[in-house]
């Protein structure tokens, strides 16, 4: 796991890079994802001042989880999960070996199960999938505060 800032001498927190990565390669590890998610904002806020809101806690750790799920259950070997702060937001990358896009059904509250790409991408500001020279990136963005006007941040369905 590495974490890592912006150069020295840079004027604002938002220009500097705040970043994390781990490679995680159990279904085990699926709560040690969701435990770096964790650490990660407790210090993006504790260390270097960013608001984050607890439902920007709550929404970073259930991406996650699904996303550093789908990629132990469709992908073999390892995956890799990066978090890094831009604008106000989160992005959480997971990378996997697959090349093969995931399948995006349309909601279904008869469906059960196979909802966890459904929720992430109701969640979050963004949503992209990029194939690599080697498997493939799936990235969203999840706000680290809310509204000021109550209203909770994020793509509208």
């Amino acid at each position: 796991m590495e974490q890592s800032t912006g150069g020295e001498g840079e004027q604002s927190l938002v220009e500097n890079l705040v970043s994390v990565s781990g490679a995680f390669e159990n279904s085990e590890d699926i709560a040690a994802a969701r435990d770096l998610a964790r650490s990660f904002l407790a210090d993006v806020q504790a260390v270097h001042g960013l608001p984050v809101s607890g439902r920007a806690m709550g929404m970073v750790q259930l991406v996650v989880s699904e996303l550093v799920t789908n990629a132990r259950k469709y992908a073999p070997g390892p995956c890799l999960l990066t978090l890094e702060v831009t604008g106000g937001a989160v992005e959480v990358t997971v990378w996997d070996s697959n090349p093969t896009p995931p399948a995006i059904l349309a909601p279904d509250p008869m469906r059960i199960g196979q909802h966890g790409l459904e929720i992430v991408m109701a969640v979050g500001q963004s949503f992209t999938v990029r194939r690599e020279p080697v498997g493939k990136r799936i990235t969203t963005a999840i706000a680290l505060a809310d509204d000021p006007g109550g209203d909770v941040t994020g793509r509208r369905l």
